[in-house]
């Protein structure tokens, strides 16, 4: 069994597809063991209690510093002993030591088709932004493993989707998330619990 740990910094919509996933059996042989948000007021520590997962919030306003900060949240991500980290919307930029901790262990869902639109500051409505600035005709989202840098590791899992005319940044990003994010992030889990990408 797959022990999964989801760290998400907002609403939740793709913790919401995985823990659909376990439940409808799409996303075989794992477990969601526990969720982490920055952020006490995320939507998703709701959608976790709902599930009946156990939740928590560890952020950085509650330490004094970032690297009091960091060893916190790699305290509790250890005590979850997870076999697999998925970062959902997560707006934190992992401590160095856990990436070392849990190599090709993290995964990540990002809203463009890497290399497109990634790296330092391309996240949540900016990539879209971007995307619709740059008139390409065709977006979507990515599943890849988290290394050192930023959306550098190896892909898993890509989803392409038609940009509309008329389409707004929302708009946009709500399509990538139905037709693309909540499609291939279950997949890519199932995948791995499966042992199909694990090298």
């Amino acid at each position: 069994m797959l022990r999964v740990v989801v760290c998400v910094s907002g609403g939740g919509t793709n913790l919401q597809a995985l823990i659909d996933g376990v439940k409808n059996g799409n996303i075989r042989n794992t477990e969601i063991t526990g969720v982490i948000s920055n952020n006490c007021g995320a939507y998703a520590l709701k959608r976790a209690e709902d599930a009946g997962i156990p939740s928590f919030c560890v952020s950085p306003k509650d330490y004094e510093s970032r690297i009091d900060f960091n060893e916190a949240l790699i305290a509790r991500i250890e005590e979850l002993k997870p076999d697999l980290i998925v970062l959902a919307g997560f707006l934190v930029i992992l401590p160095e030591r856990l990436i070392q901790l849990y190599p090709e262990r993290i995964i990540n869902i990002h809203p463009s088709l890497i290399p497109s639109f990634c790296g330092t500051g391309y996240y949540g409505l900016k990539v879209h932004e971007a995307a619709l600035e740059r008139g390409v005709k065709v977006t979507g989202a990515t599943v890849h493993f988290v290394d050192e840098g930023t959306d550098t590791g190896r892909i898993i899992l890509q989803k392409a989707v038609e940009v509309l005319p008329g389409d707004t940044p929302e708009l946009l990003q709500r399509r990538v998330m139905e037709q693309a994010e909540w499609v291939i992030l279950p997949q890519a889990v199932d995948e791995i619990a499966m042992n199909e990408m694990i090298k």
